[in-house]
């Protein structure tokens, strides 16, 4: 069964009047777990396209780079964005239930707010709404501050992010702490340890982004350290 057939089951769930915590409470385990990724990302790239107030082309299109909709399946996705903008829930319970299915400070919320702030970012402004919203959501999944700093100076289009934030060490650091830390993210982004923690095959390309960022990080504190 496909990723989005899998999607259009747990959409069915929803419109026969089960709750969005029952249909998580489902789809603890791979594959269906990609498939709960997916709805999540869905539904808070919805939520917080209503932070800002308006849906943009862009803002469509990135979540299309992040995730390959069929076209037979892209009326499942519109519905289930479409249902998530109009839902009476507020983000925070969609955000607490994502976070159950996963587990606080899985790497998979980190996978997930990777997709947020790259939908957030695309039609090339950050707002102030968007970035209490996404603090919040980070908040909720049991992200901290350093690490949420780290995600946000790799996407949000300010100044030359500071490679020390991207990385997420203190620029005091020695170079073997951050040297692991580099490793650390390269491993995080590798495709596999991607799937392996229920990111669905059509998100892994943010993975490259991600990798782009940490290894531009590295070069500059080398060269800057010599």
């Amino acid at each position: 069964m496909s990723l989005w057939s899998r999607i259009t089951d747990a959409l069915a769930a929803l419109r026969s009047g089960e709750s969005l915590s029952e249909v998580f409470s489902r789809v603890r385990t791979p594959p269906e777990r990609s498939a709960a990724f997916a709805i999540a990302v869905i539904a808070l790239g919805a939520k917080m396209a209503k932070a800002d107030g308006q849906v943009t082309r862009n803002e469509v299109s990135a979540f299309r780079e992040v995730f390959s909709i069929p076209k037979h399946d892209e009326k499942s996705a519109a519905r289930i964005y479409n249902m998530a903008r109009t839902d009476v829930a507020g983000f925070d319970q969609y955000a607490r239930q994502i976070t159950k299915l996963f587990g606080t400070d899985h790497p998979a919320l980190c996978d997930l707010m990777e997709g947020l702030f790259y939908i957030a970012v695309a039609d090339g402004e950050y707002h102030a709404a968007e970035d209490e919203f996404l603090a919040e959501v980070a908040t909720i999944f049991g992200i901290g501050e350093r690490r949420f700093r780290s995600l946000r100076a790799r996407f949000v289009p300010e100044a030359v992010p500071d490679p020390y934030t991207v990385l997420g060490v203190d620029p005091d650091a020695p170079m073997d702490e951050i040297r692991a830390a580099w490793r650390r993210e390269v491993r995080a982004a590798h495709p596999d340890q991607l799937i392996a923690r229920g990111v669905p095959e059509e998100a892994v390309r943010l993975a490259e982004k991600h990798m782009i960022a940490v290894n531009r990080a590295w070069e500059e504190i080398q060269d800057e350290r010599g």
